[in-house]
C-alpha cells in the first residue's frame, strides 16, 4: 500500500446557503456509526415503495463504508439535521474497457473491493432528503467529492448516471441519441442534467448497468477529471 492508501484524513466543511430568504448553516462531513439509523431513514424517504426495501442501505454496508474508506463516506447537515449522503470507493478503471454493472463495481454497495491504490473515485450512491432538495445539496456533496479526488491524487471521479427520462423516448431514439439530446440541451433528464450542472461529462453508455425500467437498464458513465493530473 502506498502513502496515498495509508492516509486517513477527516473531511469537514462549513458554509451557509440561502433558504427562502434566510441563511442556514450547512456542514459536510464524514458520516459515522452514530448516523446509521438516520441515513437509513433518509433512504426510506427518498426511495419509497414500490422501490424495493432490500436496496436501501443496511448497517453492514454502512459499516463497511466507514471502516474501509471513510474519506469516501460523506453526509450533509442543515442546521444540525442530517439531510443526505454520498458514498464512494476507489477502483482501478481502464477507459478502454468501460463496461461494468453497478453491482460489480461497488460490490453491491458493500465496497469490499475498495482499492486504495486505484486511479478512480467511483460514486456508489447519492441521496438527498426530499424536504431539502431545493438547496442544491447534491451539487455541494459532489463538489466535496471532487476535493477528495484532488486530495487523493486520483485521475477522475466516475459513476453511472441513471436516465430516468429515457422511457418516454425509448421507442423513437436510441440511448445514445437520448443522451446526445440531453447534453445539447434539447431534452432534460432529472439525473443526467443534474450531473452536467455539477461539471460531469459523458464517457460512454453502459447497457444492463442496473435493473431500472425507466432507464431501460442503461446508464451513462459520467466523469470529472482531476484538473491537476
Amino acid at each position: 500500500m502506498d502513502e496515498r492508501g495509508m492516509e486517513m484524513s477527516r473531511y469537514r466543511k462549513r458554509f451557509y446557503l440561502n433558504n427562502q430568504g434566510r441563511n442556514v448553516e450547512v456542514v459536510i462531513r464524514n458520516y459515522n456509526e452514530a448516523d446509521f439509523d438516520e441515513l437509513i431513514e433518509i433512504q426510506k424517504e427518498s426511495f419509497p415503495p414500490p422501490f424495493p426495501s432490500e436496496l436501501w442501505w443496511n448497517k453492514e454496508q454502512l459499516t463497511n463504508h466507514v471502516t474501509l474508506f471513510q474519506e469516501g463516506a460523506l453526509c450533509v447537515e442543515v442546521e444540525g439535521t442530517l439531510a443526505g449522503s454520498m458514498t464512494s470507493l476507489i477502483v482501478n478503471f481502464d477507459p478502454a474497457h468501460p463496461d461494468h454493472t453497478w453491482e460489480e463495481i461497488t460490490d453491491n454497495g458493500y465496497i469490499r473491493n475498495h482499492d486504495p491504490n486505484g486511479n478512480t473515485l467511483y460514486i456508489v450512491d447519492i441521496c438527498i432528503r426530499p424536504s431539502h432538495r431545493k438547496l442544491d445539496l447534491g451539487k455541494w456533496l459532489m463538489q466535496s467529492m471532487y476535493e477528495v479526488v484532488v486530495h487523493k491524487g486520483l485521475d477522475r471521479l466516475l459513476g453511472g448516471g441513471r436516465m430516468p427520462g429515457y422511457y418516454k423516448y425509448a421507442d423513437e431514439m436510441s440511448a445514445e441519441q437520448y443522451v446526445d439530446a440531453v447534453v445539447s440541451g434539447n431534452l432534460k433528464d432529472p439525473v443526467i442534467s443534474f450531473l452536467l450542472r455539477c461539471g460531469r461529462t459523458p464517457l460512454g453508455i453502459v447497457a444492463n448497468y442496473l435493473e431500472d425500467e425507466e432507464s431501460r437498464n442503461y446508464a451513462v458513465l459520467m466523469e470529472w477529471k482531476n484538473p491537476f493530473k
